[in-house]
């Protein structure tokens, strides 16, 4: 059994007025229906499959963020009402060689020309609030599962250090090269990596700038699986085929770790808004660094596409 339905437009990218005819409206939508995000759900396993199948640079636009936001309600919808009885979901990224390259730098810069705090702000927010969300599971008995198949750079990578389990495949790279050009991963990378491996290694792993391939990662605890390449999917689907019968025990060693060494909202929230801080103190070179940056990414994905 799968979902395969057809791409719909989410209400904040095709505004509906509730004074057109109801000849033009568009029909309701169904659920998991993105642009986007393709689902399937397997009920064998009980776990729902997604892919990032973004056409363009592969980054958290605000497109995609408000599409998350739905899909994280439909799991709740689906998992409470017993219409899918999820225990697994798995997120990937169906771009050749890239799971993301993380924030939208195109719209930074714009807010940072523009001076706009508030709007930088209500990006990271919106950002940290799935994280978060992520992060507890959706205050639901799943367990979620990031596979990495490509790069995950900057916000790519902090957005797996929300999921319980990681599993990658060998020679892809993680990497915060925010500090190359005078800003901070500002979306929950300090706070995830202080719980997970202490201030001092997360400050240092921040300000390096550096990549890490996914055998240094696994090493340190971030990786909990590695895969040859082109078989990550496999290796997700034997963690979960091992596991299955654990389930309930898994949940709740995740769940009591969050209890022990909680990370509120409000933690998360602090730290976008000294981000957008340190944002609008970018000099005009950091600007011309960041657009560099893009412009180097662009290049290899031409390549890679």
């Amino acid at each position: 059994m799968t979902l395969e339905y057809p791409a719909a437009v989410p209400a904040d990218r095709h505004e509906i007025h509730s004074d057109s005819p109801p000849a033009h409206r568009a029909p309701p939508r169904r659920p998991f229906e993105a642009i986007d995000l393709d689902s399937q759900f397997d009920p064998i396993t009980d776990t729902l499959w997604t892919y990032m199948r973004q056409r363009s640079r592969p980054s958290f636009n605000p497109g995609l963020l408000a599409e998350f936001r739905q899909w994280q309600d439909d799991i709740v919808t689906a998992q409470s009402s017993g219409s899918m009885p999820i225990r697994y979901v798995v997120l990937g990224s169906r771009f050749p060689g890239v799971f993301s390259l993380g924030g939208d730098l195109d719209l930074f810069a714009a807010h940072i020309r523009n001076g706009d705090r508030d709007a930088l702000v209500r990006y990271g927010r919106a950002c940290v609030e799935i994280l978060h969300r992520n992060m507890r599971s959706l205050d639901r008995p799943i367990i979620t599962i990031g596979l990495v198949e490509g790069d995950a750079l900057g916000g790519g990578f902090e957005a797996l250090l929300s999921f319980n389990v990681v599993i990658a495949e060998r020679g892809t790279q993680f990497g915060l090269p925010e500090t190359n050009f005078g800003l901070f991963p500002g979306m929950g990378a300090h706070c995830f990596l202080s719980r997970r491996l202490g201030a001092a290694r997360a400050e240092h792993m921040i300000l390096s700038g550096r990549s890490y391939s996914a055998e240094e990662l696994y090493d340190l605890g971030i990786v909990h699986a590695l895969a040859h390449p082109g078989q990550g999917r496999a290796e997700v689907e034997t963690y979960i085929r091992q596991n299955r019968r654990r389930h309930s025990g898994h949940c709740a060693i995740y769940e009591a770790s969050r209890s022990v060494n909680p990370l509120p909202l409000s933690e998360l929230q602090a730290v976008v808004d000294l981000w957008a801080d340190a944002a609008l103190r970018l000099s005009e070179a950091d600007l011309k660094l960041m657009r560099r940056l893009v412009g180097a990414q662009t290049k290899l994905l031409d390549k890679a596409a």
